[in-house]
């Protein structure tokens, strides 16, 4: 009778009826929510790292794939340590493909009749794998998971560097920017990589995070070509056959990535956990989040806004450094 009375004084005072109702059974997780289920039977919900966990037990018995959601996340650090390290490997290794074969390259374009556009082609063929397979990554990504999109790619660079082991047997510059291209689609993940680090921080040092992996994938350009040089001279003028393997200066740093990838691949497979992009829900911007917002909305000249003229900066300066190394 208590109950019914409060309930009646609840819906009748206010003459609005925006009253709560006191004996109305409360629904866990509330339909707005991020909460998600997890396979412990509990629910987590993700936070920017300036709030608390919030774990609560829930009587639900349904399971779904791992999420980033589905992630307890810290004020500080990361969620998942081994996932951050295996995607540095896979950044690394995706580089280093371009960056290992680099000082056989010019060599590789003399003996297959090529001169230096060529060199430009083949160096440009790289670049244009990774910009045809990128959104296509980015996509699966979000429909088929992190796993599943990592261990695809990387068995494509498997193969792709086989086959580029193959091209002085070959004889074929048409085949070298086959293989070029395929080694930029098997390493076109930085964009899937960045994401997964981006979900798994907490926002206060998540440009930290992205910093590291971005250090990462610079070092696997610029401090590997080291090892194709010295693969280079240790080989020279030597060849080794091993059964349909043929070892030399051509295809020694091809047969090295492989190794690498393969290795890669295998901790991928064994050691990721699988988890499944979630899309976030839509929360109430601070006031420093909206001033930020309206800054890069500001429209400059030409038509653009501050944002698309930042970026448009970024990607000419990224475009003028990387393009000329074709031509040394």
């Amino acid at each position: 009778m208590a109950s019914m009375e409060l309930t009646e004084q609840g819906s009748n005072s206010g003459g609005g009826g925006d009253a709560p109702v006191v004996d109305e059974t409360p629904i866990f997780p509330p339909l707005s929510s991020t909460y998600s289920n997890v396979d412990d039977n509990h629910y987590v919900k993700m936070e920017d790292g300036d709030a608390n966990d919030q774990i609560e037990k829930s009587n639900s018995h349904n399971s779904q794939p791992l999420s980033i959601a589905n992630s307890v996340m810290t004020a500080e650090g990361l969620a998942d340590p081994i996932g951050f390290l295996i995607i540095c490997c896979v950044v690394l290794i995706g580089d280093m493909n371009r960056g290992v074969v680099f000082p056989i390259m010019w060599p590789l374009v003399q003996e297959l009749g090529g001169d230096a556009v060529w060199l430009g082609y083949a160096v440009g063929a790289f670049s244009f794998g990774r910009i045809i397979a990128s959104p296509t990554l980015g996509k699966w990504s979000i429909e088929f998971g992190y796993s599943k999109t990592l261990v695809g790619s990387t068995t494509t660079m498997l193969i792709a560097c086989l086959m580029f082991a193959q091209v002085y047997r070959v004889n074929s510059l048409y085949y070298l920017l086959f293989t070029q291209i395929m080694l930029g689609v098997g390493s076109a993940t930085l964009g899937v990589t960045r994401a997964f680090v981006a979900e798994i921080t907490a926002t206060r040092q998540r440009t930290v995070y992205i910093a590291l992996l971005t250090a990462v994938q610079y070092g696997g350009f610029t401090v590997t070509p080291l090892f194709g040089a010295l693969l280079m001279y240790a080989l020279q003028d030597n060849r080794y056959e091993v059964g349909f393997i043929v070892i030399d200066q051509y295809s020694a740093a091809a047969y090295f990535m492989a190794l690498l990838s393969a290795a890669t691949l295998a901790v991928l497979m064994t050691k990721f956990q699988n988890r499944n992009r979630t899309k976030p829900t839509k929360r109430k911007a601070s006031s420093r989040t909206s001033e930020r917002d309206e800054l890069a909305d500001r429209t400059m000249f030409c038509g653009i806004t501050v944002y698309d003229a930042a970026l448009l900066g970024c990607m000419l300066l990224n475009v003028s450094t990387k393009g000329s190394i074709g031509s040394l």
